[in-house]
């Protein structure tokens, strides 16, 4: 009878009829065939040959299993895990799990180390848990081979080169999981050497089989170049895979391909539903973007209100740059009430997270008493702290702190120190102010042509010189300030002219332009009283010429650009003989000084 079953099963000898081989296991079961019991609840549970009926299932399968079918003792303790045809109850699953893996049921040796793994149905053991999966793996079980890695992985007795052994035996067995899980040992150099390629080809693998987050991180291989050449529409490609199958990190990231069209043409409303799609699986960056998509009307009308209360949301989650974010508006008064003490809080929030513009605004917040009581040494450590993270503003900020003996002892060298940091990252009050510590020998050596190079960095970004250059200025500062702003600017109107003929000099080709990078491997030669002398080679030919720089030309005449100009006048009138080098273009040296070029 069993025989004939499987005959109308599998349409061996006969036509395929799954109604009729319902009948033949029914009749089976009915007489006491263990087998059929269990197949008769397969056919109960998935509607075949018959109506689903999840009840019916479990019924046959406790038939089954406790006349000792250990297929049936698996399925019978996963209907009472899940409640399937009967009430939910994780200790009945545990207890046929067990039966069914001493009976040496392979799914249930697997299920069994889940449960204990887990504390499912009994109480949490990993040693049970390791034993169990190492049965189960042995008796080549790929998803308890799966599972035993991770025990080794993640589980005490930690063993990462077993770990890996174990993803690679399970994932040359198709175990998905487990192609992932391999991938991200080759990725990281966990358990074997890093080798991104074949991390690559794993997660390729993972994601051909339907693993969504193996396609999110497929798609990081592409936009990266990690193992593969890169490729931003393949990236695109397979974070829209992954999106769809509701990654959450695939759909955070394909919001990012949208909004700037990587891999994809740009369209702001796809980036802001695919944004809101990632905010409503709490994905705490895109809370904080879609906040910034409703400030900016980026894929959305612009709604001030939406905005706050997203960047509230994402800021009461942790995000910094939201913490950051809602104390500039409390500060400024932006769409809600202006409330320093709040704006404070959030700042000091942020900054706790290491986030450098929050902590230079707590540190001014300190200097000032804003939100907060005035306390010039938490304002000092808060300026250090964001200035040691390369904070411009900071680096200028802790600069004043030192020249003013702001809640620090008063220390010029270092104050030099740190407007050098912050001048050098591009803060144009900073480079004004050492132009000025350099024109007067304010904790440095004067030196007029770093005064006259920092003050032309500064006036190129429009700098606002205001007598604001030290927080507290002692006695005397103030005339050798005014003194030094009368210098400069004298300076900037005289040198317009200079800079005038310059310009004209090149445009009708009086004299080439050199840049300095075309000058390689530079030897001095020989310094005499106006200037310095030395040999390099120009790359774009690989001849050697001559360069000569002016020096201590405030005995010829006030400006060194003037000094530079009116010697090159003379070489452009001479009559060159072969006696005479000559002049074959100039350049622009490391501190904008002019120097100019002759062929040897």
């Amino acid at each position: 009878m069993f025989n004939l079953v499987v005959c109308y099963e599998n349409g061996e000898g006969t036509e395929k009829d799954l109604e009729k081989a319902f009948y033949w296991y029914q009749k089976a079961a009915e007489n006491g065939n263990k087998d059929a019991m269990n197949n008769l609840a397969i056919y109960y549970e998935n509607g075949k040959g018959v109506e689903k009926n999840l009840e019916k299932a479990f019924c046959w399968y406790q038939k089954a299993a406790e006349n000792g079918n250990k297929v049936a003792m698996n399925n019978l303790a996963i209907c009472y895990e899940n409640g399937k045809g009967t009430e939910k109850n994780l200790e009945k699953a545990f207890y046929w799990y067990q039966k069914a893996a001493e009976n040496g049921n392979e799914a249930a040796i697997n299920n069994l180390a889940v449960c204990y793994e887990n504390g499912k149905g009994t109480e949490k053991n990993l040693e049970r848990a390791s034993y169990w999966y190492q049965k189960a793996a042995e008796n080549g079980n790929e998803v308890a081979m799966n599972n035993l890695a991770i025990c080794y992985e993640n589980g005490k007795g930690t063993d990462l080169a077993k770990a890996f052994y174990w993803f690679q035996k399970a994932a040359e067995k198709d175990c998905i999981r487990a192609m992932f899980n391999l991938a991200m040992c080759y990725e990281n150099g966990k358990g074997t050497e890093k080798n991104l390629e074949k991390s690559f080809y794993w997660y390729q693998q993972a994601a051909l089989n339907g693993n969504e987050v193996a396609m999110n991180n497929l798609a990081i291989c592409y936009n990266n170049g990690n193992g593969t050449e890169k490729n931003l529409e393949k990236a695109f490609y397979w974070y829209q895979k992954a999106a769809i199958k509701d990654c959450i990190k695939a759909i955070f990231n394909l919001a990012i391909c949208y909004e700037n069209g990587k891999g994809t043409e740009k369209n702001l409303e796809k980036s802001f539903y695919w944004y809101q799609k990632a905010v409503e699986k709490n994905h705490i960056k895109a809370i904080f973007n879609l906040a910034m998509c409703y400030e900016n009307g980026k894929g959305i009308k612009k709604n001030s209100d939406k905005a706050f209360y997203w960047y509230q949301k994402a800021a009461e989650n942790e995000n910094i740059d939201a913490q950051f974010k809602l104390g500039l508006y409390y500060e400024e008064g932006n769409f809600i009430e202006k409330d320093e003490v709040r704006a404070f809080y959030w700042y000091q929030k942020a900054a706790e997270n290491e986030n450098k513009n929050a902590q230079n605004k707590v540190g001014f917040c300190y200097q000032k008493g804003i939100g907060i009581e005035k306390n010039e040494f938490k304002a000092f450590c808060w300026y250090q702290k964001a200035a040691e993270q390369e904070l411009s503003d900071a680096q200028k900020n802790l600069g004043l702190c030192y020249q003013n003996g702001l809640g620090i002892e008063k220390d010029e060298a270092k104050a030099i120190y740190w407007y050098q940091k912050a001048a050098e990252n591009g803060d144009k009050e900073a480079q004004f102010n050492l132009s000025v510590c350099y024109k007067e020998g304010i904790g440095i050596e004067k030196d007029e042509i770093k005064a006259s190079y920092w003050y032309q960095r500064a006036t190129e970004q429009n700098a606002q010189y205001k007598l604001r250059f030290f927080y507290k200025i002692g006695k005397g500062v103030n005339k050798r300030l005014e003194k030094s702003i009368y210098w400069f600017k004298k300076a900037e109107n005289e040198s317009l002219s200079a800079n005038k003929w310059i310009e004209n000099a090149l445009k009708y080709e009086k004299v080439k332009f050199i840049s300095y990078k075309e000058l390689k491997n530079a030897e001095p030669l020989d310094v005499g009283g106006f200037g310095k002398i030395s040999k390099a080679t120009w790359t774009k030919t690989n001849n050697y010429v001559i360069c000569k720089q002016l020096i201590n030309t405030t005995y010829i005449k006030n400006d060194m650009l003037d000094a530079f100009i009116h010697e090159l006048k003379m070489h452009l009138h001479l009559n060159y003989s072969d006696r005479i080098i000559r002049c074959f273009g100039i350049s622009l040296g490391n501190l904008n000084i002019f120097f100019y070029i002759a062929f040897l």
